[in-house]
C-alpha cells in the first residue's frame, strides 16, 4: 500500500526499563501525553532493557504501518543505549532517524531548579546532581553540561556525582560537600523516573533528595516540552 506523502513520522520513545512499577508508570504516563499531543501520530513505547518490546522489536512492528519513524530516547544523556542500542536498532530500520537523547537541555535546568526550591532547598545549599552512570565518556560530558545549566541557574555551588558505575558516587560527593563546609546538601535527581537508582540517593546523607524529573505534574510537563522540542525538527 502507498503511504500518503505527506504522512507524519509515527514516534517510537525508547527508555531504559525498570522493573519497578512506579517508575514503569512514570514513563507511561509520559508516553500518553506525549501521544495525547500528537494525535495525528502513532506513538510507541519501547525499552533498551528489562522490559519490552526492545527498540528493535518496536520497529519491526512499527514500520509495518509507517514509511518513516522518529526514535525519541527517554534518556539524559549519550552513552552506551544510546550510541549502540538504538543507533544499531535504526541503522537496521532503514527509514528510521533518531532524535537526540533529552539532555542537556536548559529546560531541565529550570525543572531541577524548581524542584529544589519547591522542597524547600535554601538557595545557597550545595546540590550534588545524581545522575545514573555510565562507562562512556560521553554520558560524563553530557552530566557535565547540565551541571553548569544548572549552575549557571543556582546560586550555591553545584557538583556532579553518580547512582553506580562511575565517580564520584553520590554518597561520596554529600560527604566532600559537608567537608568542604556545606550547612546544607540537596541531591537534585537526574533521573528520570522512580528504581533502583532513585532508591539510592535516600541512602547518600542529604539534607534533601528531589523526585525524578518526570515523577511529579510539573516534571512531566517541562519533560513533555522535551520531547516534543526533539521531534520538532523531524
Amino acid at each position: 500500500m502507498d503511504l500518503p506523502a505527506q504522512e507524519s513520522p509515527a514516534v517510537v520513545l525508547v527508555a531504559h526499563g525498570t522493573r519497578d512499577a512506579r517508575g514503569a508508570a512514570t514513563v507511561q504516563r509520559l508516553a500518553d501525553r506525549v501521544a495525547e499531543a500528537l494525535p495525528t501520530r502513532e506513538v510507541a513505547l519501547a525499552y533498551v532493557d528489562v522490559q519490552s518490546p526492545l527498540v528493535g522489536e518496536a520497529l519491526d512492528d512499527v514500520m509495518t504501518r509507517h514509511a518513516s519513524v522518529v526514535v525519541v530516547p527517554l534518556l539524559l544523556s549519550r552513552g552506551f543505549h544510546v550510541d549502540v542500542d538504538i543507533a544499531e536498532a535504526v541503522a537496521a530500520h532503514p527509514g528510521s532517524v533518531a532524535a537526540p537523547q533529552l539532555g542537556p537541555d536548559p529546560l531541565l535546568a529550570a525543572l531541577l531548579v524548581g524542584q529544589l526550591r519547591a522542597a524547600g532547598v535554601l538557595e545557597t545549599a550545595h546540590v550534588v546532581l545524581a545522575a545514573a552512570g555510565s562507562s562512556r565518556a560521553e554520558a560524563a560530558e553530557d552530566v557535565e553540561v547540565a551541571a553548569e545549566q544548572l549552575d549557571q541557574e543556582w546560586a550555591g555551588p553545584v557538583t556532579v556525582a553518580y547512582a553506580t558505575g562511575t565517580e564520584p558516587s553520590v554518597p561520596d560527593a554529600v560527604a566532600a560537600a559537608r567537608e568542604a563546609g556545606a550547612t546544607s546538601v540537596a541531591v537534585a535527581s537526574y533521573l528520570l523516573a522512580e528504581g533502583f537508582f532513585h532508591d539510592r540517593l535516600d541512602e547518600a546523607g542529604a539534607d534533601v533528595v528531589t523526585a525524578p524529573l518526570a515523577a511529579t505534574a510539573e516534571g512531566e510537563d517541562a519533560v513533555l516540552a522535551v520531547v516534543l522540542t526533539r521531534l520538532s525538527s523531524d
